[in-house]
């Protein structure tokens, strides 16, 4: 017995460093998309990462034909939205690492773009894991779209020594 389960085990851990192999910089560039940060400064990116990773492996055996890289994705979606809203409170437009290219957006925002346009989830699967409508799923996500293309406009700076003519 106990070869039998030495030989499982190394089985296992061969089986998740192939996948850690294959998905950790996708799963790190979907995490630091997410969390705004850039990649070359991202530390909650690379815990989102961690725990993701350490989940997944805590329930190695027990996903039976299951995707383990969705598994591992909805670990990193649902952390991050929980973190969101414990610091911040139902996602408000906080903008905490200017750096990343999504920085423009809030942390929902954030979240359903990088699932829809970025992972490729379809757009149901997106509202059942954050427990939205469907609707407002498609509505985020366009809105999160029309400002990353279409950035707001910044007041222009003033400029020295203009005159200004008389009215």
């Amino acid at each position: 017995m106990g070869q039998r389960q030495a030989a499982q085990s190394a089985r296992r851990a061969r089986e998740f460093e192939a996948f850690v192999a294959g998905a950790a910089g996708r799963l790190l560039h979907t995490a630091t998309l997410l969390t705004a940060e850039t990649p070359d400064d991202n530390p909650r990116a690379r815990r989102l990462l961690t725990l993701a990773l350490a989940h997944t492996y805590a329930c190695w055996d027990r996903l039976r034909g299951e995707d383990p890289y969705d598994r591992a994705r909805q670990h990193v979606a649902t952390r991050f939205a929980r973190g969101a809203w414990h610091q911040y409170g139902a996602f408000p437009r906080a903008r905490t690492h200017p750096g990343g290219p999504l920085a423009p957006l809030g942390p929902q925002e954030r979240l359903v773009l990088v699932l829809r346009l970025y992972e490729g989830v379809a757009e149901q699967q997106v509202a059942a894991l954050l427990g939205l409508p469907a609707e407002r799923v498609h509505a985020i996500c366009d809105r999160a779209t029309a400002t990353l293309l279409h950035p707001p406009r910044k007041p222009a700076a003033a400029v020295v020594g203009a005159k200004v003519a008389p009215s």
